[in-house]
This record gives C-alpha cells, sequence and structure tokens, in this order.
C-alpha cells in the first residue's frame, strides 16, 4: 500500500478498491467480536460464583487464536503476502486438551485478543465512519443525476433538482471526491494492516523459534529418510540377496551333477545370470546405504569408493571422531556423485578427495583435472544432495570453469542441534 500510494498509478490501481473491501469488512467483523466478548465477558461473570465461569475466563485467549486467524485471513486484502502466524507447531502425539492448554499460553493469543478488542471498540467504527461515509458520498453521487431527476437532492452547500445539475454534479464532484477518499482511506486501511502485522505477527523470538522448528521437522524428514534407506538395505542383503546366494549354489550343484548336453547349457547360463544379477545386487545394495559407512565410518566408506573408481583417485581425509550417521551419510554421497561424474563426464586423469574438520564444520573437497564445465542444473545428480545438505545447514559449492581445473567443496555443521 505504502509503495503504490507514491506512484501516479495508484487511483487507477486495484488499491483504492482493496481499501475500501479492507475498511468496510472490518464493520462486520468488528461488531461479531465485540458481541462475542461481550456476550462472554457477561456469561463468564454470571457463571463466576461456579467454576464454570472461571474456567471461561481462562479459555479467553481461544478466542484470540480464532480472531488471529480470521484476521490473518483477512489481511491479505491489503498484504498480498500475508502475515506468518506466531503459533507454534504443536507435536502430533498431543491430545486436543493439551493442544488447547498449549494455545491459552502462547503469547500470540494474548496479542490477537488484545487485537480483537481493538477492532471491536475502535476499528470498526472508525471504518464505517470514514469507509462508509465515503461509499455512501459515491454512491449517491454516481446517482445524482437519476435522484435529481424526479426530487431535490441535497448535497451538504449543493441542492440539485435537476437532471443537469446532477449530471453537472457527478462531472465536477466526483473525481474530486474519488481522489480525496482514496489517498485518505488508502493510507488509513495502510495503517490498520500495519497494526494486524505488528499485532498479529510473529515476533523476532517466535520467528527464531519457528525457524528452528522448521529444520527440526527437516532433520526429522532427513533421519526418516535414512533409516528407510537402512531398512530397504537390510532387506535385500539379509533376503533377496541370500536368496540369490542360494540359488546360485543351488544351479552349481546341479551343473556338476547333469551331464553334457542342452539341459547342462541351460543351466550353466541360469548359474552366470544369477551371479550376474547377485553382483548387481551387491552394487545396488552398497549404494542405498553402505555397510563399510555404518560400520567403519566416512574415511572408510570414501577409501572403499576410491578403490572402485575407473580413475586414480588419491584420497586424503583426516577425521578426529566418527560423525552423526545423517551427515557422513550426506557426506559420503556427495563424494559417491562427484567421483561418478568425474569418471563419465570429466575426462580426467587424476582426482583427489579431501576432508577435514574446520572449526565445528565438515570440510570435504573433490577436485580433478578434467574438461570442466560441469554444470549442476544439467542433470549432474547433485540437486537433491543440495537439498539434502540445506536440511543439515550445509552447502554444496562448484567451480568448473571450461577447461579446467573442477572442484566441488562441501561444508556442513558437524551437529545436528546448532
Amino acid at each position: 500500500m505504502w509503495a503504490a500510494l507514491a506512484t501516479r498509478r495508484y487511483l487507477v490501481s486495484s488499491w483504492p478498491w482493496r481499501s475500501y473491501a479492507y475498511l468496510l469488512s472490518s464493520i462486520p467483523v468488528g461488531l461479531v467480536t465485540i458481541v462475542l466478548l461481550l456476550l462472554g465477558i457477561t456469561l463468564s461473570a454470571l457463571l463466576s460464583p461456579l467454576i464454570v465461569g472461571i474456567l471461561m475466563l481462562t479459555g479467553f485467549p481461544l478466542v484470540g487464536v480464532v480472531i488471529g486467524t480470521v484476521e490473518r485471513w483477512r489481511v491479505r486484502v491489503m498484504v498480498p503476502g500475508g502475515i506468518s502466524s506466531p503459533h507454534a507447531t504443536m507435536p502430533a502425539r498431543m491430545t486436543l486438551r493439551e493442544r488447547l492448554r498449549f494455545r491459552r499460553r502462547e503469547q500470540g493469543s494474548l496479542r490477537a485478543l488484545g487485537y480483537g478488542v481493538l477492532l471491536g471498540t475502535f476499528g470498526w467504527i472508525a471504518s464505517a465512519a470514514f469507509a462508509g461515509l465515503s461509499a455512501a458520498v459515491i454512491v449517491v453521487t454516481l446517482l445524482a443525476p437519476v435522484i435529481a431527476t424526479d426530487d431535490r437532492l441535497e448535497m451538504g452547500p449543493w441542492s440539485l433538482d435537476s437532471t443537469s445539475e446532477g449530471v453537472l454534479f457527478l462531472v465536477t464532484f466526483g473525481p474530486l471526491w474519488y481522489v480525496v477518499s482514496s489517498y485518505f482511506l488508502g493510507c488509513l486501511a495502510g495503517a490498520e494492516a500495519e497494526l494486524a502485522k505488528a499485532m498479529l505477527g510473529p515476533r523476532e523470538d517466535e520467528l527464531r523459534r519457528n525457524l528452528a522448528e522448521l529444520r527440526r521437522s527437516r532433520l526429522d524428514l532427513v533421519d526418516a529418510f535414512e533409516t528407510e534407506r537402512a531398512r530397504i538395505e537390510r532387506h535385500l542383503h539379509d533376503g533377496v540377496q541370500q536368496r540369490l546366494v542360494g540359488l546360485t549354489m543351488t544351479l552349481g550343484l546341479a551343473e556338476l551333477d547333469l551331464p553334457d548336453g542342452e539341459g547342462k547349457r541351460l543351466v550353466v547360463k541360469a548359474h552366470s545370470e544369477a551371479e550376474a544379477a547377485l553382483a548387481d545386487l551387491r552394487e545396488a545394495v552398497r549404494g542405498i546405504h553402505p555397510r563399510v559407512l555404518v560400520d567403519l565410518g566416512l574415511e572408510a566408506a570414501v577409501r572403499e569408493v576410491a578403490d572402485r573408481s575407473p580413475l586414480p583417485v588419491t584420497v586424503r581425509m583426516t577425521l578426529p571422531t566418527r560423525l552423526p550417521p545423517p551427515i557422513e551419510a550426506a557426506a559420503y554421497f556427495v563424494i559417491s556423485e562427484a567421483l561418478a561424474n568425474v569418471a563419465k563426464h570429466a575426462a580426467a586423469t587424476l582426482c583427489q578427495v579431501d576432508g577435514w574438520i574446520g572449526g565445528d564444520r565438515l570440510i570435504v573437497t573433490v577436485s580433478d583435472n578434467g574438461v570442466g564445465g560441469a554444470d549442476p542444473s544439467a542433470g549432474t545428480g547433485l540437486t537433491g544432495l543440495v537439498t539434502r545438505l540445506d536440511a543439515l545447514g550445509g552447502t554444496l559449492d562448484l567451480s568448473s570453469p571450461p577447461g579446467g581445473p573442477t572442484r566441488l567443496r562441501m561444508e556442513c555443521p558437524c551437529r545436528l542441534d546448532d
């Protein structure tokens, strides 16, 4: 609103009508709010000798929750981006009674209740006095030619008793009133919206809390993802893989017992296919959740990946202690994906992986002497890893000028609760 007021196109934009809509909607909302509050206070006073009256008084902040929800929805007319909720996210395991108690004790609920009191006692009255009067004047001015045709129309110092006078009044007074009222009501609506933002939006401490809760929920998603990967790996390793091992052993024994002929040829072929499937499965299991990463840690897992790489890879990694599993898993898959990209696209002859602890952060770099020109948005497989690192509070930077060299740098906190 304030930016629109400073432009020349304000009068022909939607903002004047937004101001009218916002202020006029304050009238019924404010009336309903003050009526409900007065009814609640009256019932509480009448029932004060009983415990019910006291409970009703303590439950008034819950009315503020409803008022805040309605007003944050209504203020979108003036604040297109809306106002963020100051309320904390409650755990799903909480009962209804615990949820109500939690909301009742929040500062945001009390501020919303206070905003409802202001809206019900002053806000709707000001809106009715200014926006209601202005809208009435605009409507009468537009209808002035029609009204003055059959009857005398008194508009302040003007007295209109003919169609021509009504048209002249509409042409001369209408635009002037629209300009003055639009700017005045725009300022009034903007001020009311600012008050709503100040009282219904989150404070700095609530923003920090919401940010911490968001990060915690993202970490929970990462943990759930890693747990599911481990479950799939156990199922394939202990179930499917063991069955394939048994199948290859059975086919091998059958191959020894069968005489030469078509039947033995088919068994030999099935044996080789089963061994190939077992090798593919082992590779897939290693990629889903490598056992060496769980058992021996990140450094050993990276050295195993380097040994399997088709080009020489030098690993210089010094980690004094084990890191949290989500961080080790994120670093491992970043390195694995980087080495796979180097082998496929870089045309490099050597690659180097470095890893160390700098302060409270894990720093890993993967560099090669290839042709460069790598683009993370061109399907290199790093996009999903960036999302995972972001959830952990980490970053991933890629430097790959044409002609090389390419250098990938990953940084991630060593703790998940920072």
